[in-house]
């Protein structure tokens, strides 16, 4: 429950700062004149955070817990799959109003707009790494090998969040709420995966 409350009420206390106009907008500011210098890595690794990168990871995600779970017989296999296609479908629907809706300006760095709060490539990194670690998690019989792929998608979406402050895209508040926006819907991937089993084909009953 805390993971599920506490990123909410975090994305609620910023959005009021952006709204307000608050006293966190000033440090925002300076650590974003701190760490922006564009070149080209950043932008390598803000375009990890592209529609057109991250979903297709998601995708090949997708299929393999599909397959696994269907050969493996493992109970409500389809589960787990069809609420991360839901929950990665559901991001732009929260993304886009609140853009709207805070209608923040961009860095000094960037062409004059508004609406880059909060940063949509982060919460799409977020939820589409993140949901293909917690769906192919269960499949991995080997601790090394289950640290490995959750340590790759952390270096995946911090990657992308350095990128896209280092380069300007995002003040690094932008980013922040785009961690608490994507930390909800994998709260729910994870119970949901948890009580749809792990791997293990259904057993018979036995005699008594």
């Amino acid at each position: 429950m805390l993971l599920l409350v506490l990123p909410v009420v975090l994305l609620a206390l910023i959005t009021w700062q952006v709204l307000t106009d608050g006293p966190l907008l000033r440090p925002d500011a300076e650590a974003s004149r701190a760490l922006v210098h564009p070149d080209g890595f950043s932008q390598f690794l803000s375009d990890l955070g592209n529609v057109q990168v991250a979903v297709p990871v998601l995708a090949l995600a997708l299929a393999a817990a599909l397959w696994l779970g269907r050969v493996r017989g493992a109970p409500r296999w389809w589960l787990p799959p069809l609420t991360a296609v839901v929950l990665m479908a559901l991001v732009p629907a929260v993304v886009v109003p609140l853009k709207e809706w805070t209608d923040r300006p961009g860095t000094p760095v960037v062409p004059p707009a508004t609406g880059y709060f909060p940063s949509g490539h982060t919460a799409t990194a977020v939820v589409a790494y993140g949901s293909a670690a917690l769906l192919l998690l269960p499949w991995l019989r080997s601790p090394a090998a289950r640290r490995a792929l959750a340590a790759g998608c952390g270096v995946l979406v911090l990657g992308v969040s350095y990128g896209l402050v280092r380069h300007g895209y995002h003040w690094p508040l932008d980013v922040l709420a785009g961690w608490c926006l994507g930390a909800v819907p994998l709260a729910l991937l994870a119970r949901v995966t948890s009580r749809s089993g792990r791997g293990q084909p259904k057993q018979a009953d036995q005699p008594k």
